[in-house]
């Protein structure tokens, strides 16, 4: 088990630094920053470059807790949140959820990986085992409610920058109204 949650987090880690480092420097066959800030505007997450920055440095962050297994709770809250955000933008601008079509089945699925980690916890072989961390115990009542409090978390971050991206879309697509109406 201890090995299994390891490689599950070296992977969830591996893929989110790869996402983050495309969107910042175009590194992995990614975009860089400004067509990544062009992706965030047309899904509603603006300032688009401001945004892009932030969802990058989210991944980052979560992901250098989530490989160390340190604070795992909190770095599982982190990604599942931005990745909640950027899986149900794309889900609601593309109206379906499929990668294929644009929406947003990849990240929601990363979404849940790192809420399973929040569950389960880092494992025996993480920092927060070594610290005696509470919730690094597999199985137990703290790891369990530890898991809830970080997908909690990462719900409630998740709905301001949705809420404001549907706003944002929504504006814009009254003002195209306007303007095909005149």
């Amino acid at each position: 088990m201890e090995l299994g949650l390891l490689l599950l987090r070296l992977l969830l880690g591996a893929i989110l630094f790869m996402h983050a480092t495309q969107k910042l420097f175009g590194w992995f066959s990614g975009p860089g920053l400004d067509k990544a800030a062009g992706l965030f505007d047309s899904l509603g997450q603006r300032p688009g470059r401001a945004m892009a920055r932030l969802a990058a440095l989210s991944e980052l962050a979560g992901t250098i807790l989530i490989v160390l297994g340190l604070a795992a709770p909190l770095g599982a809250a982190i990604v599942t949140g931005t990745m909640l955000v950027a899986g149900l933008a794309m889900t609601g601008v593309k109206g379906t959820v499929w990668s294929a079509a644009g929406g947003g089945e990849y990240p929601l699925v990363l979404a849940a990986v790192a809420a399973v980690l929040g569950f389960t916890g880092p494992g025996g072989w993480s920092l927060d085992a070594a610290l005696s961390a509470p919730w690094s115990a597999t199985g137990t009542s703290a790891a369990a409610l530890t898991g809830v409090l970080a997908l909690a978390v990462a719900v409630v971050a998740a709905i301001p920058p949705l809420l404001r991206g549907r706003l944002a879309l929504r504006r814009t697509t009254q003002v195209n109204d306007r303007a095909s109406a005149a």
